[in-house]
């Protein structure tokens, strides 16, 4: 849902690692802007302020909290979904990882116990998942490979 927001401007950037190197790309400030809740213009109901200690920028209104829980493609139902998942499928029974072999620039495991299996695509090109039942992606597929940037958990 929340990227690094690297579009910030010098003058709000507040990290001490940006105030000690002057290095806007050291700052973790992108990482802690404050969550758009609802509405279409900054703050986003995160204050009853004009003002956050960080500015969110007016792009931002379709990444509220409002606008996503109309969206069945959006990260929070991505994320609700995982977590129902998580909490009631069986194949998440376990503790131990096995891991599996992958193409360069993917990881994947699966959950001894249950079965679950994880795979994770970090490279530029899609890659053609395991064989089994797909539980949940992180974005559609293309046929039977999953894209750049993108999780599915199988059994």
């Amino acid at each position: 849902m929340f990227r690094k927001m690297s579009c910030l401007p010098e003058w709000a950037l507040q990290d001490p690692k940006f105030r000690r190197t002057g290095d806007p790309s050291r700052s973790r400030d992108g990482c802690r802007v404050p969550i758009p809740w609802e509405g279409t213009a900054p703050p986003f109901g995160f204050s009853p302020g004009q003002h956050t200690w960080l500015p969110m920028p007016p792009e931002w209104a379709k990444l509220t909290v409002e606008h996503q829980l109309e969206d069945a493609d959006s990260t929070l139902s991505l994320y609700r979904e995982a977590l129902e998942l998580r909490g009631s499928h069986a194949a998440f029974a376990g503790t131990e990882l096995e891991w599996y072999g992958a193409p360069d620039g993917c990881f994947a495991y699966r959950r001894k116990g249950g079965g679950l299996v994880c795979v994770l695509n970090t490279s530029d090109a899609p890659v053609p998942l395991p064989p089994g039942e797909i539980l949940l992606t992180s974005a559609p597929l293309s046929g039977t490979n999953l894209p750049p940037d993108s999780a599915a958990w199988l059994v």
